[in-house]
């Protein structure tokens, strides 16, 4: 946790500095009340004293009294601004660091898992700055001071206390032995709360069509209750906290005033008022520490599971990025070429490859396609020219040079991405498809409307409400499924990038839409190179070059007519899509 402190700045460290020192001032503040209510004590029972006096004693309490009001709401103020403050600051690093993960690191995680570190565990950070200022900073300063002010007064009255204390900290000390395990249990339940929860409303759908929502409440239910569970189980052991604070609070002040009892009528009469005014004071100041564990055991309930918060969050912060940007950011001489040398890949923690011994070349206005059977590899391979992965052997040459020598926003500046599954935010269509860099500039309408127009949009979009200042739901959630894919392109075609990534992304479209965009398509970018992952052969057969994918290997490159010759594995395909007239006169 203190490393996770290290992200305070200079001035939340300055404030910081005077919240302590404000403490500090309220807790003498509260220490001299007892010493003002001793005299107050001693001047009523001794003769001869005038009332003036009394009452500027007890005007002194009273100033303490707002003194320390006044200091206590200041830093409650302090301590809300540096909690709140501290807490935007690292659910910001958590974010920018998962922006910059590979998939692999995300995936390590699991999305549900990043979710309730960026929220959970930085609020429980938060609460504990919030709280903790005020009372872990003050109850142990409290708590000195007042044992020192009363040990040397009586020493029945100071091994009274101290037994008290002994008694807290033990109870302390085994709840925390119990719970504290528990509490990483509970946040990795939270985990799972988020995940079921955020599956079953993506998945609404499909959960509906099956009548599924009983099975997915039972999966709920049985997260819920072992979270309810653990939960109350940590509330049980703590809910022990309060009748022992409670019962060595009324045990101290019965116990300092039935051994007074016995010193004051044992003592001489002089003797007797100082007895009784220091008992007052005893007992002040032995309320003052127990009310010291009472605040420090409230913060121990809360410590721990920061604690364990603080631990999940520095995983995040602390993991190392697999992807590492280069530095290079000049211009090349090539422009549009890409070139697999000898390529092989396997996951992280995997023992097989994906990707065995791959290589070839585009050339700038080239098209190459990608086709195989589910899992040969096709989207695994495209998806390492951007780098979302690192090639495990050989090396990617975009423009002649390795990609992982590239400063990762010029590699991507180069490449318009469109994604198997196409993803849209929240925004209107002109913000979809002018996103990224082009987004945080003003939007150029005639561009964004001849990308859409291009990408075969423009039917639907004019008929929007809005048109192109129509709302796009998160998700595309108001558009239907080859709407998306349109808009998708739209939004790669309006980056003018010198090389196009298209994952199985005109899956979604009817034919006949399919053969009008790649063609408009074609006209408009000319001068880029394409890579298209496909499964349809009508989209892939006019292809340049095309590259067969089976279990990871490259089993056939070619145009369409040369691989119904030679490649078994594509005449396969080709048949199962279309006839052999077809074929022959396509």
């Amino acid at each position: 946790m203190i490393r996770l402190f290290k992200n305070f700045t200079k001035k939340e460290i300055l404030l910081f500095l005077v919240c302590i020192l404000l403490v500090v001032v309220q807790v003498w503040l509260d220490l001299k009340v007892p010493d003002y209510m001793s005299e107050v004590t001693r001047l009523v029972q001794t003769e001869g004293n005038n009332i003036n006096d009394i009452l500027i004693q007890g005007f002194y309490m009273i100033l303490c009294s707002v003194g320390s009001l006044a200091t206590a709401v200041i830093v409650g103020y302090f301590a809300s601004f540096l909690s709140a403050s501290f807490s935007r600051t690292i659910r910001r690093k958590i974010f920018t660091k998962v922006e910059n993960m590979a998939v692999a690191e995300v995936k390590k995680f699991s999305i549900r898992s990043l979710i309730t570190r960026t929220t959970n565990d930085v609020t429980q950070i938060e609460m504990l700055i919030s709280m903790g200022l005020q009372m872990m900073v003050k109850a142990p300063i409290m708590a000195v001071w007042a044992l020192l002010k009363i040990v040397d007064k009586n020493i029945e009255w100071s091994l009274l206390t101290g037994a008290g204390v002994l008694i807290l900290l033990s109870t302390v000390t085994v709840l925390l032995i119990i719970v504290l395990p528990r509490f990483a249990k509970v946040q990795r339940l939270i985990d799972k709360v988020n995940g079921v929860t955020r599956e079953n409303l993506t998945g609404i759908r499909v959960i509906r069509a099956f009548n599924a929502e009983n099975f997915q409440e039972e999966r709920f239910e049985d997260i819920n209750d072992d979270l309810t569970a653990t939960q109350l189980f940590n509330q049980r052991c703590f809910s022990i906290m309060m009748p022992v604070m409670n019962f060595v609070m009324h045990f101290l002040t019965l116990g300092i005033y039935f051994i007074g009892a016995f010193l004051i009528a044992e003592a001489s009469m002089y003797n007797k008022i100082i007895l009784f005014s220091d008992m007052v004071v005893f007992s002040s100041y032995g309320m003052q520490v127990i009310m010291s564990f009472l605040m420090l055991a409230m913060i121990f309930m809360m410590a721990p599971r920061a604690g364990v918060s603080a631990r999940r969050i520095n995983e995040v912060l602390d993991e190392e990025d697999s992807i590492i940007s280069g530095d290079f950011t000049s211009d090349t001489k090539e422009k549009g070429t890409v070139e697999f040398k000898n390529v092989s890949f396997k996951y992280p923690d995997a023992d097989e490859y994906i990707l065995k011994n791959i290589s070839f070349k585009v050339n700038k206005g080239e098209t190459v396609a990608f086709i195989g059977s589910t899992g040969s590899g096709k989207s695994t391979l495209i998806n390492l020219v951007p780098r979302f992965y690192d090639v495990t052997k050989g090396e990617i040459l975009v423009d002649g040079i390795n990609v992982k020598k590239y400063n990762l926003e010029t590699l991507h500046n180069k490449i318009g991405y469109v994604s198997q599954k196409a993803v849209l935010f929240d925004g209107t269509v002109k913000e979809n498809v002018n996103y990224g860099d082009n987004g945080r500039e003003k939007a150029n309408d005639e561009k964004v409307q001849k990308a859409i127009r291009i990408a075969q949009a423009e039917d639907f979009v004019l008929k929007m409400e809005g048109k192109y200042d129509a709302h796009i739901a998160r998700g595309g959630t108001n558009v239907s499924g080859g709407q998306k894919q349109r808009l998708s392109i739209a939004r790669a075609i309006a980056r003018d990038p010198e090389l196009y990534i298209f994952d199985d992304s005109f899956s979604a479209l009817d034919y006949k839409t399919d053969a009008v965009l790649r063609l408009k398509l074609k006209e408009y970018t000319k001068d880029a190179t394409h890579m298209i992952v496909a499964q349809r052969i009508g989209t892939i057969m006019n292809a340049d070059k095309i590259i067969v994918l089976d279990k990871g290997e490259c089993v056939g490159v070619g145009t369409h007519k040369q691989l119904l010759k030679t490649c078994d594995v594509y005449k396969e395909i080709a048949l199962s899509q279309l006839s052999k007239e077809e074929l022959e006169n396509a």
